[in-house]
């Protein structure tokens, strides 16, 4: 029976003959392949040199959630340079408007930031428990205020406390972290982003597959950015669902000898979402040559998706965030054989996760 045993384990570990010139994953690879409940089909896909996208498990009451892969023909260098210039990389498509926030964070660099005229007309009656957009109580009281709803163009004072609330914001996370994301007032329950954010890490099974101390270093920050990383934040006008929404992310590019980490966090969005993250591996792979395994895993936490309607959005979003970073990650691989990793043109993404929309 041993000797049974050990010739069908040899079997198994035969390369597949074909186009690949590996048939096994690096073990992290695996580990996450395994996670994410991808069958023997998928691993053929991946060694064939297709890119591959399945949901995750998560809160159907809150929650979406994906998981892609995919072989990338490039070094991870330039896939790191070109995502340091996110207003290149986040361009185009759904992506009306990607601005770098200064470090230290300047008002300057909201004077970009403009509402859509919807929002403009619902700001005229959001109310603390009732209201259109995101916002705090302390951000809903500014909005009545400080604009004279009066003028006949309220839009340039809605505009500029806009901007001074997304400078506060980040001026704020950097100095004292998730804590100080303001709890949203626009429901009749309140939301506290950072509290979503701290159960959304606490049921992602996957999170310690990514890398040791990953965790702390997303709820424990305090504007410090570990010795072995770079980061910044940006904010973006996207497209998404049934109207544009304005969102702040934090981005922390952790290199390491044996990978690259990426973690895009989200801050702040006017519409639809709590709360979001998006974690991406590079892992390079010698046995199969030049270039690097990308892994990416990705969540948000949203209203809408309970009730009846809600069960229906909720069908369709599953379907589309799945459709969505299996289009962005088939990209990636098809520029990537033509030795570059271009900024994305994202195709319709409907209800795809907010961070890779």
């Amino acid at each position: 029976m041993r000797l049974v045993f050990a010739a069908l384990v040899s079997t198994l570990l035969l390369p597949v003959q074909g186009p690949t010139a590996s048939a096994r994953f690096p073990v992290r690879v695996e580990q996450l392949l395994v996670n994410a409940r991808f069958t023997a089909d998928d691993r053929r896909q991946l060694l064939a040199g297709e890119a591959v996208a399945r949901a995750l498990p998560a809160d159907a009451s809150k929650e979406l959630a994906v998981f892609g892969a995919a072989w990338i023909k490039a070094p991870i260098e330039r896939y790191v340079q070109r995502l340091t210039d996110i207003e290149q990389f986040e361009r185009g498509g759904r992506f009306r408007l990607t601005r770098r926030i200064s470090s230290p964070p300047q008002l300057a660099d909201f004077a970009a930031l403009r509402l859509s005229d919807e929002d403009v007309r619902d700001l005229r009656s959001c109310a603390i428990g009732d209201c259109e957009l995101k916002l705090s109580a302390r951000a809903i009281q500014r909005f009545q205020s400080e604009v004279n709803w009066k003028a006949a163009n309220p839009r340039p004072a809605v505009d500029a406390v806009m901007r001074r609330l997304a400078f506060e914001l980040v001026t704020a996370y950097l100095k004292g972290g998730n804590q100080q994301l303001e709890v949203y007032r626009d429901r009749t329950r309140a939301i506290s982003p950072a509290a979503e954010f701290r159960d959304m890490l606490d049921h992602m099974a996957e999170l310690p597959l990514y890398g040791p101390d990953l965790r702390r270093d997303l709820t424990e920050f305090h504007g410090v950015t570990p010795s072995n990383s770079t980061s910044f934040l940006y904010w973006q006008e996207t497209e998404f669902g049934l109207k544009p929404i304005i969102r702040i992310s934090h981005i922390t590019i952790r290199q390491g000898a044996t990978d690259t980490i990426v973690t895009s966090k989200m801050l702040y969005a006017t519409h639809y979402f709590w709360t979001a993250l998006d974690l991406r591996v590079l892992i390079p792979d010698p046995a199969r040559g030049p270039g690097f395994w990308l892994l990416t895993t990705s969540r948000s936490r949203t209203d809408g998706l309970t009730g009846l309607t809600g069960l229906f959005i909720r069908h369709r979003a599953r379907s589309e965030i799945v459709e969505g970073t299996l289009k962005v990650l088939s990209r990636r691989r098809r520029r990537s054989s033509r030795r570059a990793v271009d900024h994305e043109r994202p195709a319709d993404c409907g209800f795809r996760s907010a961070l890779t929309c």
